[in-house]
């Protein structure tokens, strides 16, 4: 089948079978992401994350943990041999940036893992049932929203104990409430369609009408969420590295390098500034991605 063909196949506006039909829906979308300049910047920017956590052991040329001779080797500026410099220890901070967006992507990808499920299930829960339940799960979510993120990421750490999973965790907790609330506003519209209530009357039960019917059509906006929330998520995980309270040393993450060179931070900026560089590319890259999925997948945005 040629280039042409294929095409015409995914935009046809007669599919012959429902695996044409997501196939061409996904063809749609992606056309129109990929005509976002800035998303496309943005989607470049995960993925080349994502490349590096992959391959961080054959793009590091040092060992992220193992320093060099204190005596010589010690605050280096950035040069052909150290990229972006090395640290108070020794250690070679381009090396240390490339492993930590293991650390990086890791948080990210279990905070939406374990957020998500949770704010989809509370939220459509609440909007298809309403009541009181829909008060309760409400006001719960509400006692969450009602502090700052990192706040309370810190209460929970503070009580879990320091360290990189209880700081997933924490951060988990505190992620969930936002997609609850843009989930319950989406089943609110969703329950009296007249699909839901044909499937009603033919026996379903609410569990598999809320999995199987409320959920997957509110799942667009809250990945755009998500999405945009992940820059967010990286602040957080960032934040509580620098205030010792996330991944621990020697572990090269990016908040806590950044806490480590402070000390330096007016005759050796690198040490701190380079890590910050990395939060701040990333970050950009997610917010960039997650604007171009809200115009894309967002029913009520214009196209």
């Amino acid at each position: 089948m040629s280039a042409g063909t294929t095409r015409e196949w995914l935009l046809s506006d007669h599919p012959e079978s429902r695996r044409q039909a997501r196939l061409g829906q996904a063809y749609r979308t992606w056309s129109q992401l990929r005509a976002n300049r800035l998303a496309m910047v943005g989607l470049g920017v995960v993925v080349l994350l994502m490349v590096v956590a992959l391959f961080a052991d054959l793009i590091a040329p040092f060992d992220p943990l193992r320093g060099g001779d204190l005596r010589t080797e010690r605050l280096l500026p950035p040069s052909f041999e150290h990229w972006m410099g090395t640290d108070d220890q020794a250690r070679d901070i381009f090396s240390r940036i490339v492993h930590g967006s293991r650390l990086t992507l890791m948080v990210v990808a279990l905070v939406a893992v374990i957020a998500t499920p949770i704010g989809l299930a509370v939220g459509t829960t609440a909007g298809y049932f309403g009541g009181w339940v829909d008060i309760v799960l409400m006001r719960i979510t509400d006692i969450f929203l009602a502090f700052p993120r990192l706040i309370l990421a810190l209460a929970f750490v503070a009580a879990l104990g320091p360290g990189i999973e209880n700081a997933i965790i924490a951060i988990a907790i505190t992620s969930w409430p936002p997609y609850a609330r843009l989930a319950r506003a989406e089943t609110l519209t969703i329950r009296q369609a007249d699909h839901i209530a044909a499937i009603r009357l033919q026996g379903a039960g609410s569990l598999r009408i809320i999995w199987g019917h409320v959920v997957p059509l509110c799942l667009s906006s809250v990945i755009v969420r998500v999405t945009l929330d992940m820059a967010g998520i990286i602040l957080t995980a960032a934040g509580l590295g620098f205030l010792g309270l996330g991944a621990q040393p020697p572990q090269p993450e990016w908040g806590a390098m950044i806490a480590a060179g402070r000390r330096f931070l007016i005759d050796f900026w690198w040490v701190a500034t380079m890590p910050g560089i990395a939060i701040f590319v990333v970050s950009l890259g997610f917010n960039l991605l997650g604007d171009g999925l809200r115009d894309v997948l967002d029913p009520k945005g214009t196209k």
